[in-house]
């Protein structure tokens, strides 16, 4: 298994770019970083990304990124092929104020019915002997079970990622073609089913480091005028959608008015047409 070259606890600031500045941005920033290993050899140096998002039968998680809470967090299943052999990997992304921090498991795919099912995680499920990975994996049950989160949405993208060759204190990521459609199973298949392409022909870019703030990160802004965004895959995908197609309904509350406000907003600063964008799910 190769070595996990996520980052931990970092900083993330988004834009949403056209391709063309797409293009312009992979000659810069290849000035300082090198291409992940993964996309070398692919075509337009993209790999293929697949996260199932858990949440609860409220929508608990979603709601709080479309509310802004500051201390928030989600739960996600990822996966980058369809192979049964393949991991699919645990992940709890967390927000603390400015700052991301991350915890990840790899689980062994033929483990994760039982997982689901409430079976606590033993060693012989893990794909890796690190042991910060089954802390990682038992953190997520704790809070599966606490929310009652079950598979809710695939987002799957091309991702194109750039970093440092010297540590992993920089990363820089552009992708591509943001699918995001319901999912209520376990099935980890690549297609996206009845999706919504939540950010059209526009590129997500992602400048993502740990400590210092890299003074070329400003260059970089600056030479191509980059206003920093909101480009939450999850959050977004649900409410272009619609809510309706995720919740429990039997189950669902109403949101407050001002959560739909807030909802109403977000989906308006997406500001595209819909019928510009690609529609067809990703497929290996």
């Amino acid at each position: 298994m190769a070595e996990d070259q996520m980052q931990l606890q970092r900083h993330e600031l988004k834009y949403l770019i056209s391709e063309a500045v797409a293009v312009e941005i992979r000659q810069f920033i290849a000035s300082f970083l090198e291409i992940d290993e993964f996309g070398a050899t692919r075509p337009d140096l993209s790999y293929p990304v697949h996260s199932l998002y858990l949440d609860s039968p409220l929508l608990v998680t979603y709601w709080h990124t479309i509310n802004g809470n500051k201390n928030r967090y989600k739960l996600r299943i990822r996966f980058y092929d369809d192979r049964p052999d393949s991991p699919v990997f645990l992940e709890i992304k967390r927000r603390m104020n400015d700052a991301i921090l991350k915890q990840r498991g790899a689980l062994k795919r033929q483990f994760i019915g039982s997982f689901m099912n409430g079976q606590l995680p033993e060693a012989s499920m893990i794909a890796s002997r690190d042991p910060k990975q089954m802390g990682a994996v038992m953190r997520f049950h704790e809070l599966m079970q606490k929310h009652q989160a079950r598979p809710t949405a695939h987002v799957s993208y091309m991702r194109e990622a750039w970093i440092s060759p010297h540590d992993n204190s920089v990363r820089v990521t552009m992708d591509r073609n943001v699918l995001c459609g319901p999912e209520f199973t376990t099935d980890f298949k690549a297609e996206v089913n009845d999706p919504v392409c939540v950010f059209g022909k526009k590129v997500v870019l992602e400048l993502k480091f740990t400590g210092r703030f890299p003074n070329w990160f400003r260059e970089l802004a600056q030479s191509f005028g980059l206003m920093q965004c909101s480009a939450a895959k999850y959050a977004d995908g649900i409410a272009l959608k619609g809510e309706r197609f995720f919740s429990d309904p039997i189950s669902s509350a109403s949101p407050t008015s001002d959560s739909l406000i807030m909802r109403d907003k977000r989906v308006a600063e997406l500001g595209r047409d819909q019928s510009d964008s690609p529609q067809s799910p990703l497929k290996e």
